[in-house]
This record gives C-alpha cells, sequence and structure tokens, in this order.
C-alpha cells in the first residue's frame, strides 16, 4: 500500500486545563476546597481574599466606601460611643477656637505638678514578652489546638512507673502492656510471654512463669478496672471482685459469672432459674448489674482523633418555607488584585509581562471553576429538598425513593456530575448535619402499587423494635407481617438485612427480664 493522505471530519471531546480543573473542584469536600484555595493563593499573585480592609472596600459590592467625619456620624440613641464621640468631637472643637495670649502666660505660670499625666501605658510602648511556646497567627494549625489523644498503653505505662517494683518485673509489665489490644484484652497467654522474654534478656536473668502472673494480677487492677483480662469471664469478674462487699447482689453475680455466664449470654433465662434457684425478679436484678459492667475496658482510650464534618448547604425553614442556601461562613472569598491586573500589558510580550497574563488567566479560570461549583451543589441540593421535604417535616419515615438518574434528570445533567456533587458534600437541616448521599435510596414496593424508601423501612424497623415488649421481643417475621399490614411488601431476609444494618441484634438477644 503507498502512504497517501485523506480528510476526515469529525467530533471528538478533550478534556481542556481548564475543564479538568472545573471537574477536580466539584468533587472536593469544604476542607479540601478550602486548601486547595490556600494554595492557590501562594502560587498567583493575581488572588487575594475579600475583606474590607485598609482601602474601605465592600467585598459584597467592590464600592470603596468613605468614612464619615465626626460631625457627620450619627449614633443610635441607646448607643454607649455616642458620648464619648460627642466629647471627641468637643475637644477638637475646643482645640480650633483661638486661645488669648494672656491665657497661656498664666497656665506657663503654674507649678509644674511632680508626676504628669500620660496618653499611654508602659504596656502600650513596650510589648510584653511572649510566651517561649506562643506561636503567630501564621503559623496557627487547627491540629494544634486538639490535645493529644492519651492511649491505653500510655495511661497503663504512666500507672506502671509509678508502681514500685524491680527492674525485672518492670520490664515483664511493660511486654504486658504491649500485648493488650486496643479493647484492653490481654491477647498473649502467659507461656508466649515467657517465651518471648527469655528469648530477648540475659539468659542469666532466669524469667519464670509465677513472675510473670504476679505482674499480670498487679496490672490487672490498674485502671482501667479490668485490664489486661485474658476472656470476658475474666474481665467481668476483675469489675465485679472491685466492686465494694455491700452493693446488692454482688456474690451472685460472681457466682452467675463464674458457672453460667454462656447461658446469660444466650439470654436463656428460664434454664438459668433452674440452675440458680433463683425467681425473675431476682435474676432480673443479678443480670441488671452484670449488664452495667463494661466488657471492653479499653474502648475509652485511643479513640483516635475526631473528624470534623463542614457543611456545604444550610436548609432553614423562613414563614413557611424552606430554604437552601450555601455555607459561605466556612470558605474563603477570593477576588483578582487589581493593582496587579493594571500591570498587565497587551502588546507586551516579555517574560514578566507574560507571566502576569498567564497568571490573570489562570485566577479567572480559578474563579469561574469555584462559581460554577457553587451554581451545581445549590442547583442539587434545592432539587434534593424538593424531593425530600417530608424528611425534613416528619422525619426518616417519610424519606422518598430517590436515585442519581431522578436528579439528574431534573437538573439536565450527567448522573457522574451528580455523583461528584454529592459525593462528600454534606448539609445541615434542623434535624442533623447529614451527607448528601444519605437522601438517596432504593424503592420497596407497596401493596397499592406504591413506592417505600429503603430509608423509611429502616426507621420503621428501629421504631418497632424500640417499641417492643422486651420480654417477647419481635421476630424478623413478626416485623415483616406489621409492615404488611401498612401496605409494605417486604420480605423476612430483607427485614434480618435492614436490622443488621442498623446494628440491631436478633430477637433472642434483645430478651429482657422487666
Amino acid at each position: 500500500m503507498k502512504p497517501s493522505l485523506t480528510f476526515k471530519l469529525g467530533q471528538q471531546l478533550t478534556m481542556t486545563p481548564q475543564l479538568q480543573q472545573a471537574i477536580r473542584l466539584l468533587q472536593l469536600s469544604a476542607l479540601d476546597l478550602e486548601q486547595e484555595i490556600q494554595d492557590s493563593l501562594e502560587s498567583n499573585p493575581m488572588l487575594e481574599l475579600e475583606q474590607e480592609g485598609a482601602d474601605g472596600t465592600d467585598p459584597d459590592s467592590g464600592l470603596k466606601t468613605e468614612t464619615p467625619a465626626p460631625e457627620e456620624q450619627e449614633f443610635p440613641p441607646d448607643d454607649p460611643n455616642a458620648e464619648a464621640a460627642s466629647d471627641a468631637t468637643d475637644k477638637i472643637t475646643a482645640a480650633e477656637e483661638p486661645v488669648e495670649l494672656d491665657t497661656l502666660d498664666e497656665q506657663f505660670d503654674q507649678p509644674m505638678p511632680e508626676e504628669l499625666p500620660v496618653d499611654s501605658s508602659w504596656e502600650d510602648v513596650y510589648e510584653p514578652p511572649l510566651p517561649v511556646s506562643a506561636a503567630t497567627d501564621d503559623d496557627w494549625t487547627p491540629a494544634e489546638t486538639s490535645s493529644i489523644e492519651e492511649t491505653l498503653q500510655d495511661h497503663l505505662a504512666w500507672q506502671l512507673n509509678l508502681t514500685p517494683m524491680s527492674d525485672t518485673d518492670r520490664m515483664i509489665g511493660l511486654a504486658i502492656i504491649d500485648a493488650i489490644n486496643t479493647d484492653g484484652m490481654l491477647e498473649a497467654s502467659v507461656e508466649e510471654l515467657l517465651t518471648a522474654l527469655n528469648t530477648d534478656t540475659d539468659p542469666e536473668i532466669g524469667i519464670e512463669a509465677d513472675e510473670i502472673e504476679a505482674v499480670l494480677k498487679r496490672i490487672q487492677h490498674f485502671d482501667p478496672i479490668g485490664v489486661a483480662a485474658r476472656s470476658i469471664e475474666e474481665c467481668l469478674l476483675l469489675q465485679l471482685n472491685g466492686l465494694p462487699a455491700d452493693i446488692p447482689w454482688r456474690e451472685e453475680a460472681i457466682d452467675l459469672v463464674r458457672d453460667h455466664l454462656d447461658l446469660l449470654g444466650a439470654k436463656d433465662f428460664n434454664q438459668l432459674r433452674r440452675r440458680t434457684k433463683l425467681n425473675e425478679r431476682e435474676l432480673g436484678r443479678i443480670a441488671a448489674l452484670i449488664q452495667s459492667l463494661n466488657p471492653r475496658p479499653g474502648s475509652a482510650y485511643g479513640g483516635g482523633a475526631a473528624d470534623y464534618v463542614i457543611p456545604d448547604v444550610v436548609v432553614r425553614k423562613d414563614s413557611g418555607r424552606w430554604l437552601v442556601e450555601l455555607n459561605r461562613e466556612v470558605r474563603s472569598r477570593l477576588r483578582i488584585n487589581a493593582t496587579y491586573a493594571s500591570l498587565v500589558k497587551r502588546a507586551d510580550n516579555s517574560a514578566d509581562n507574560t507571566y502576569l497574563k498567564d497568571n490573570l488567566a489562570e485566577a479567572r479560570w480559578f474563579l469561574k471553576s469555584l462559581e460554577s461549583r457553587d451554581e451545581t451543589l445549590l442547583k442539587v441540593a434545592t432539587r434534593i429538598v424538593e424531593v425530600q421535604r417530608g424528611f425534613l417535616e416528619y422525619g426518616e419515615e417519610a424519606m422518598k425513593p430517590l436515585i442519581l438518574a431522578d436528579i439528574a434528570e431534573a437538573v439536565d445533567m450527567h448522573e457522574s456530575t451528580i455523583s461528584r456533587v454529592t459525593n462528600n458534600k454534606y448539609i445541615r437541616t434542623p434535624r442533623g448535619i447529614f451527607e448528601l448521599k444519605y437522601f438517596f435510596s432504593s424503592h420497596v414496593g407497596t401493596s397499592s402499587g406504591g413506592e417505600v424508601s429503603s430509608t423509611a423501612i429502616r426507621a420503621l424497623i428501629k421504631k418497632l423494635t424500640a417499641e417492643e415488649n422486651p420480654r417477647k421481643p419481635l421476630s424478623d417475621s413478626k416485623i415483616a407481617a406489621i409492615l404488611a399490614q401498612q401496605n409494605i411488601k417486604v420480605a423476612r431476609r430483607t427485614v434480618a438485612k435492614y436490622r443488621e444494618s442498623l446494628a440491631i441484634p436478633p430477637s433472642n438477644e434483645r430478651k429482657q427480664l422487666v
């Protein structure tokens, strides 16, 4: 074949850098977007923050405001600054009036006092030294304000250092503390600890199992009580033995945990009554005492850093109408720096002018992308609120089924765009802060041919289990039958799936003695 040239007419979608930037900004959360804005401020000199500064520029109108003269300022009748302003005006007026020379001579003839009045203090001239650990506002970060959370190992090691013991016992104690998990349970056996200690230490020391057991007993009495236990039974017994002796039903609870913990976990109260010879009332009080214990004593430590959620959209009710607006309080507002923009020359192709023009174009595209993001987010959030108005009025039970395609069709956008907008975006409502994806759910058919949101069904299941008789909790089949009476067709296995997603245990584990 001979090489030849041909012409072909066609269309092709090209992702320009500006379009890529707009898509990337669209899927950023509020915190990530704020970081992106800060990075742009540092890298692009054409961008600056909108704020009412020394130039008197109003960020909302872009106009320069002038401060009125002292005599033209108006104060409300109750304004405490009115009297001070009046005194200041009187002083200015008095200073402008001519003064007679005889009056000046009389003032100079008066004796000078020992202490002259001053209009400033020592602190106004000489600032007090800052402490060594003080930081400026520029160095401030949100992470510095949050205290470092103490882990369980740190808490136990601190108590170990305060406990008088030999160096060998302290080494054994540190090995035991390292083998404790986040729940406070000891994961290693005494034999495993013995092997590890004799391997890592000098053979002449000769650590024995009795020494490990002795140190373990001392650590098990550290705070929190029940730590370093090797089983749930041992953990509960440690806590029960640590209670005062005059606590009612303490001894009976110790016997129940030691001998019949498996039956108590299975909620087999009939078998427990036969074996313990206790009536239902006594068994209920003992079970209540055991349930007040903590099977995970280490859960209060080392929970991790808190995750902060900043809502992008705010919904409020005003005069019977639901209003949707962007949360502009959490985002920096940008504008073009007029001083630098005026330095750009059209016909100049120098390196400096090219640098300014490129940054000016980039700044304009960045502001346009931010504006496009706000418009898209507000449009999608408004449509979601329109559909889920029943949720705002009545709660989760009034949630309607909603999918991405419904919103995409309503706002004339692609489903991928809706997915980016609702990802990691939060909305603040009178019922709390929710992710926008929370309002999307599948549907379940009704007997009348309608549809019910799966979120509403979960809310109904949660309500039914909360109002059930604890002596006879509702089974999944019974819940499905109750929902069927409300024209909601849900299979038993679907009820079980929704119940598990709500972290609700099955009926046999929810049974209690009242």
